[in-house]
């Protein structure tokens, strides 16, 4: 009989609150974490604004490595991971460390480290640059910093899927739980806000210049953003066991690959409805049963209406009954960590049965016609929720979660 897997912690830092408790307040209150870019100049742009994470001091979180000596996002997915551990209630020291692994997603790994690089190189300062740059910059050293700041000796995992990232690594979780390899996973993904990352979206003409507003007939893209979610996963039994507190069940996951173009989706959606149609089928779940939808919902003019031909494709009429809602719109794209902070907002919409708005929908795009939750965070009873993350290289990937009282 397959394991049934639970989460039972959740870890998120974000441009609207650190902590599960002030994240859920603000994105139900429709808070936006948007605003002018603080962490470099952008004059030398045609936008200017970002959703940065503020006040955020990574030796509040980091007790066992040195913090001064860890990129952005290592201290990010360290800081949400600690923070999962206590939302779930875990004593680290009564965990097997051999049976405790970390699988993290990320679209970028490090940047600042490269900034730092190439601003060295530029002003022929490379002598200032020691193999510290090798321990720091390749992405799989965010994985690497948790497990050795937790000292978890387990299964570690980076995937670097671009947007899609953080699905993919509760994905990889899940399958690792299923498995009987880990007692307990640590899963989710992480990203810091550079100027490489804004950099290449402005020149894609992809960033919005004052506001991010997916589904609205005047939407002008996305923003980008910076943040960490992470994810305690364990066994159903292990969870009641120890009387922990279970938010939703990781029912299933679907992966596609487009195969079409480097950055444009399919023109028919059809990646992202295979990956919803075989997260539905891994789950045992009838598309008629899923109660919320969190979109990829980017705010780019393409993504947003290629996600509603999806949708349609799948769910037929069921499309326009599905509140869907992008706290993209709140929080920027947080990149590889948006798809694993989007999976903390369905695993919450389960638990209280409250889904987050769509904020800046006023005036919808005839194309984009499902109920977008528009500006107003509503309560329903949430059964079933579907994540969808939808990236680069046509990385397709949708989770769906569960709520506990279905739980066999």
């Amino acid at each position: 009989m397959e394991r049934r897997i639970v989460i039972t912690g959740i870890g998120v830092v974000t441009p609207i609150g650190t902590g599960c408790e002030m994240f859920w307040t603000n994105l139900l209150a429709g808070q936006s974490g948007i605003a002018p870019v603080q962490s470099f100049d952008t004059s030398g742009y045609n936008v200017h604004r970002g959703a940065e994470v503020k006040e955020f001091n990574g030796e509040d979180y980091i007790l066992n490595l040195d913090a001064a000596h860890l990129g952005r996002a290592s201290q990010f997915a360290i800081a949400a991971a600690r923070l999962a551990l206590a939302d779930a209630g875990v004593e680290i020291g009564s965990l097997d460390r051999k049976r405790a692994g970390v699988s993290m997603g990320t679209t970028s790994g490090e940047p600042r480290e490269v900034e730092r690089f190439d601003d060295a190189y530029v002003s022929k300062n490379l002598d200032r640059i020691g193999p510290e740059f090798l321990e720091l910059y390749p992405c799989h050293v965010i994985a690497a910093h948790v497990a050795s700041e937790l000292n978890f000796a387990g299964v570690n995992t980076m995937i670097p899927t671009a947007c899609a990232a953080g699905n993919y690594a509760i994905a990889h979780a899940l399958d690792v739980m299923r498995a009987g390899r880990a007692d307990l996973m640590l899963a989710g993904g992480s990203d810091a806000f550079s100027r490489i990352t804004f950099t290449g979206f402005a020149r894609l003409g992809a960033v919005a210049p004052e506001v991010c507003q997916p589904f609205d007939r005047f939407r002008k893209g996305m923003i980008p953003g910076e943040g960490a979610g992470v994810l305690v996963l364990e066994p159903l039994d292990r969870a009641r066991r120890r009387g922990a507190r279970i938010y939703a069940e990781v029912a299933g996951y679907g992966l596609s690959c487009d195969a079409h173009h480097m950055t444009a989706a399919h023109p028919q959606g059809a990646g992202a409805e295979r990956a919803m149609r075989q997260a539905l089928a891994d789950s045992c779940t009838s598309a008629e049963n899923v109660s919320y939808i969190s979109a990829h919902g980017t705010g780019t003019a393409t993504n947003d209406r290629l996600e509603t031909i999806a949708v349609k494709r799948l769910f037929k009429d069921a499309a326009y009954r599905i509140p869907i809602s992008s706290v993209k719109s709140m929080l920027g794209h947080t990149m590889g960590a948006a798809s694993a902070i989007e999976a903390a907002v369905c695993a919450l919409a389960v638990f209280s049965d409250r889904v987050p708005p769509t904020i800046n929908l006023n005036d919808p795009d005839p194309e984009c016609d499902l109920d977008y939750v528009p500006n107003l965070a509503r309560e329903l009873r949430v059964n079933v929720a579907m994540n969808n993350a939808y990236a680069f290289g046509g990385n397709n990937a949708s989770l769906i979660l569960r709520k506990r009282e279905l739980l066999n």
